[in-house]
Parts: structure tokens; C-alpha cells; sequence
């Protein structure tokens, strides 16, 4: 498969590297010096765009990468939640395709799923309150991280008892606070907790390194080569 990067930090290093090892060829690299080459034919012949960048840019590269006629995977967070709707209507209007994450990771799909299922255990014990904490390097820009906010909207959707979430701690029983803490280089770490007077619940995902992100943005770029439409992680890994 053709593939393009939009992005070319750490996590694009590593996604050339694990496209490379899976048969793929980049046939355009794009960063902040060289943002003309949305129109060039290099670009324009990939039939994947991998975009991973800051969430100021984010919007502006989905949209170049539409008007090449370039499929898009993009994992930039901090933007998505402001545009998915204008998102799905071009999808459906103009025949555009896009699958975005907060996290690639196979790994936080999985604990995803389970936080979402403990959440449904824990409606019917109200004594047990819940919590979050999410630990990132000191270069990410978004606080709460992506994925922070995707794991809460998925306890939110089984938990009646919360009606929302917020950044820090908690100041009203129907909220789920996110604390966030930026600190070194740490790839990720997210943990939820339910606490009683009698004992505590923990569940954590900690990324060892950006490898799990990137190999799950190669496998959603392969999973959209025959596709058309809006995706999200839950088509490619469903649970």
C-alpha cells in the first residue's frame, strides 16, 4: 500500500518504520517546512494519509489530505471533538473516508472495553465512587489526554450515578474527575479507580512505548485500503 505521513515526530518515525517492516511504501513525508506538498503528485498517489500532529494543525490537515482524494487515519487529539460532526457529513456527502482515535493501541482497546464493562457492574454499587488519572510526557499539548476522555465517556454512557467528567478532582457527585499529571517521557499511563469505605478497585493500562500506538495506525491505515465512510477504533478492534 501507498502511505503518506502527516507528522513527523517520534510516532511518525516509528510508524514509517513499522509500515516499512509490513511491505509499505511512504511515498510522502510531510511536516511544519514542507506543507505545500499536500499538493504534490507524490502525495496525491498515497492512497493512505497516517496523521499524527498538534491539534492546532490537526483540522487543517484532514481537510488537504480530503482534497487530494487521500483516505485519512489520523490519532492527533484535542481537535476531533469540535469537528466530528462536520466529519461525518462529508463522509457521507462526498464520499470521504477518515477513522480517528484517541489510541491505536490494541492494548487500550481492550482496556477500554473492560473499563466500560466494570462500569456497568459498578451501576448497581453506589457506595463505590469513581476516579481517574492519566500520566503523559511533558511534551503533550492536551490535558485531559484523548484517550482520558474517550475511557470517561465510555463509564459515563453505564454509570448513571455521573453525568459528566472534568479536568482534576471532583467537586460534585455527579462528576468524574481526570486528574492529570506530565512529567519525563512516559508513553502513557491511564488508571481508574472505584473507592468505598471498605476496600478499592484499580485497573490500569500502561504503554511501555509508542510502538503499540503506531502499529494500530498502520492496521487501521490496511483497514481502510478497501473502505469508504467514517470509522472509529470500535470497527477496527471489535469487541
Amino acid at each position: 500500500m501507498k502511505i503518506a505521513l502527516v507528522g513527523y515526530g517520534k510516532m511518525g518515525h516509528m510508524i514509517e518504520e513499522i509500515a516499512r517492516s509490513r511491505g509499505h511504501e511512504i511515498v510522502s513525508i510531510i511536516d511544519v517546512d514542507n506543507r505545500g506538498d499536500f499538493q504534490s503528485e507524490a502525495f496525491r498517489s498515497a492512497e493512505v494519509a497516517i496523521e499524527f500532529t498538534a491539534p492546532a494543525a490537526a483540522y487543517d490537515n484532514v481537510m488537504r489530505c480530503f482534497e487530494a482524494g487521500c483516505k485519512v487515519v489520523s490519532g492527533s487529539t484535542g481537535w476531533y471533538a469540535d469537528h466530528e460532526a462536520e466529519l461525518r457529513r462529508i463522509c457521507a456527502e462526498q464520499g470521504k473516508t477518515i477513522l480517528w482515535s484517541s489510541n491505536f493501541s490494541l492494548g487500550v482497546a481492550v482496556f477500554s472495553a473492560v473499563s466500560k464493562y466494570l462500569a456497568k457492574i459498578m451501576e448497581r454499587f453506589p457506595d463505590y465512587d469513581v476516579s481517574m488519572t492519566e500520566t503523559h510526557h511533558v511534551h503533550k499539548l492536551d490535558a485531559p489526554s484523548g484517550t482520558a476522555i474517550t475511557l470517561a465517556e465510555g463509564i459515563l454512557s453505564e454509570l448513571s450515578r455521573k453525568d459528566k467528567w472534568v479536568k482534576g478532582e471532583a467537586k460534585a457527585p455527579d462528576e468524574l474527575g481526570i486528574r492529570s499529571i506530565r512529567e519525563g517521557e512516559v508513553p502513557g499511563i491511564h488508571t481508574i479507580r472505584y473507592e468505598s469505605e471498605a476496600d478499592r478497585i484499580v485497573i490500569t493500562h500502561d504503554a511501555k512505548s509508542r510502538r503499540g500506538f503506531a502499529l494500530g495506525a498502520v492496521l487501521a491505515a490496511e483497514f481502510l485500503a478497501s473502505r469508504q465512510g467514517f470509522f472509529t477504533i470500535g470497527d477496527l478492534f471489535d469487541f
